[in-house]
């Protein structure tokens, strides 16, 4: 889930913004950077923010305004950083989350040793926010299209989402994109990646997952840092999911108990289950578009699709035991914004597996030709991990 690389350093210098009262942004960054911003760490590191937004920021007071909620976030998530050994020593800290934070360095350790992802001060810092979500990613497609609406930043290029660090001004900017007609969904993520910018810490918002998805979401972040490409949000998702997959597998091969692994049988299933669910009505919906049904007549017939479509994840549902994971996917009446959300992380990881398989499963060689891959025109790159992706591998990619 995630999203990921899109808030952060990567979206405070972005090109555009909508939806802010300029009194409320000012008062926005007072309240969160002004007076908070106290330790000399701190405020070397908020004058390397402001200095290179403002180097790079389009002029415009909307570009202005969604870098001032952007840096305010970024600076709040630094300010409660403190490192992990320090929490796990101080006598106030819950045992449970000490115990926590103690496996969470065991992953770190293993993502660096084992799979050969970035040894540096990323997840090594502990920050409690106080909310659910460190942000909240809105997408949004067309009303008769599964094209993903694009934002574009210098620093990260164009991307399938955009994040805050408040919820209410991710509702404002999706109302603002709904009432244009664009089909919206707006999602709370977990943690994001800065691409290597600043050391992203371990937050209060997936420390309490089980630990495989911790482990997941460290390793699917840190991959962030070992490559990514201007403009392309699906090869970027793709290849972290694939890393994050393997790193499962070879995590669980040395340290999971046969809990974990049922676990992961048992996760592997459903995300099975929901991706098939997903592809399927995609496809359905995908024809419906290209098809010459006046705009009313596809406006019903897409109504009809997306219930059938629910009424398919109940009975799925139902097949899982009661199982309800996925239930807040679907609170928010799904549309193409949300269908769009999963394309992104999943159309080209059969291509990324295949090419971990070909390369004798060496995630070193691995890493070296993904780089050598997104340095390749887009158009050419994407011939070649098409080429890599047959219906046979997409269908393993599922499992």
């Amino acid at each position: 889930m995630t999203r990921h690389c899109g808030p952060g350093y990567a979206q405070c210098i972005a090109t555009e913004g909508v939806g802010w009262d300029k009194r409320g942004a000012s008062q926005h960054l007072r309240n969160r950077v002004g007076v908070r911003v106290a330790h000399p760490d701190l405020r070397w590191w908020g004058t390397r923010l402001v200095a290179a937004c403002l180097v790079m920021l389009p002029s415009g007071c909307a570009s202005i305004e969604y870098y001032l909620q952007a840096m305010g976030g970024q600076l709040e998530v630094w300010q409660r950083a403190s490192a992990i050994d320090g929490v796990i020593g101080d006598a106030d800290t819950a045992p449970a989350l000490r115990e926590k934070l103690r496996r969470v360095l065991a992953i770190r350790e293993f993502a660096s040793r084992e799979l050969r992802l970035p040894d540096n001060a990323s997840y090594r810092r502990y920050a409690d926010l106080g909310r659910p979500y460190v942000v909240w990613n809105v997408f949004a497609a067309p009303e008769f299209s599964l094209e993903p609406v694009q934002w574009c930043f210098p620093i990260a290029g164009c991307v399938g989402y955009r994040g805050y660090f408040a919820e209410a001004d991710a509702g404002r900017f999706a109302a603002h994109l709904a009432a244009e007609g664009r089909d919206v969904f707006v999602n709370g993520v977990p943690a994001y990646s800065t691409l290597g910018w600043f050391a992203d810490p371990v937050l209060n918002t997936f420390v309490h997952f089980p630990e495989l998805q911790v482990a997941r979401l460290i390793f699917h972040e840190l991959a962030h840092q070992v490559v990514y490409v201007r403009d392309d949000t699906m090869f970027n998702e793709s290849f972290a999911v694939a890393v994050e997959r393997e790193g499962l597998r070879r995590w669980i091969a040395r340290h999971g108990t046969e809990a974990d692994r049922n676990l992961f049988r048992l996760m592997t299933e459903r995300r099975t289950g929901f991706l098939r669910l997903i592809e399927s009505y995609r496809e359905r919906l995908d024809a419906l578009y290209r098809s010459p049904l006046s705009p009313q007549s596809m406006r019903e017939q897409k109504a009809r699709v997306f219930a059938e479509m629910e009424a398919d994840y109940r009975r799925l549902r139902t097949e899982w035991g009661g199982f309800g994971g996925y239930d807040r996917w679907f609170a928010q009446n799904p549309n193409n914004a949300h269908l769009v959300s999963v394309a992104i992380y999943t159309q080209m990881v059969p291509a990324f597996e295949a090419l971990l398989k070909r390369e004798g499963g060496d995630l070193g060689k691995f890493y070296d030709t993904v780089r050598e891959l997104a340095a390749r025109p887009r158009a050419e790159r994407e011939a070649q991990l098409k080429s890599l992706s047959s219906p046979q591998a997409r269908a393993r990619a599922l499992l």
